[in-house]
């Protein structure tokens, strides 16, 4: 019950236009309003998220408060997750001189302070075909130094390699850490 408590407390205060206001709950008894403790089916929740679709929407990284409590010499900070997939046209379009040249030019300069970089593999389903595809893929790790632009800078990261190669997506993923260097 309380992942569903805190999904109403979020559907709450991300639904501020009309078509957002509380669902009716209609029991044999009449309707009333559904708060926060309420039971109710899971087919209701997916009503929920269509009625409300900025729930799916992302936050930007500077209003997520994500509370953290940290210890020693850690401290609460955001880590971006970027996955780079290399192929282009089911072959690999992005040479490993390709992806140092787009680091050097791309990555580092708007993210000087460092990074880590790893070799992995995706996969993914092709929407056309309903197959599973498998690529190469580079994984980049960042700290991210909590400045107001640490979005719209992987965005353009982002933005550059989709450019750059060819790039339908560019996997992120943006998650608090404790982190100590």
């Amino acid at each position: 019950m309380l992942l569903l408590d805190r999904f109403l407390a979020r559907w709450a205060a991300g639904c501020k236009l009309n078509f957002c206001k509380p669902a009716l709950v209609i029991q044999k008894s009449g309707a009333r309003a559904m708060t926060a403790g309420t039971k109710f089916p899971r087919a209701l929740l997916v009503l929920l998220v269509v009625g409300c679709p900025n729930l799916a929407a992302p936050a930007p990284l500077a209003a997520q408060t994500a509370v953290l409590s940290c210890s020693g010499a850690q401290h609460p900070r955001q880590v971006a997750e970027l996955l780079f997939g290399r192929d282009i046209g089911r072959r690999i379009g992005v040479s490993e001189t390709a992806w140092s040249h787009f680091v050097a030019q791309e990555l580092t300069p708007r993210f000087p302070d460092g990074l880590t970089i790893t070799d992995a593999t995706g996969q993914w389903r092709d929407a056309a075909s309903g197959g599973i595809v498998r690529e190469p893929t580079k994984k980049v790790e960042i700290v991210l130094p909590g400045r107001g632009d640490d979005q719209a800078r992987l965005d353009a990261a982002v933005k550059a390699y989709k450019r750059q190669f060819h790039q339908h997506s560019v996997g992120i993923i943006v998650r608090p850490a404790c982190v100590a260097f």
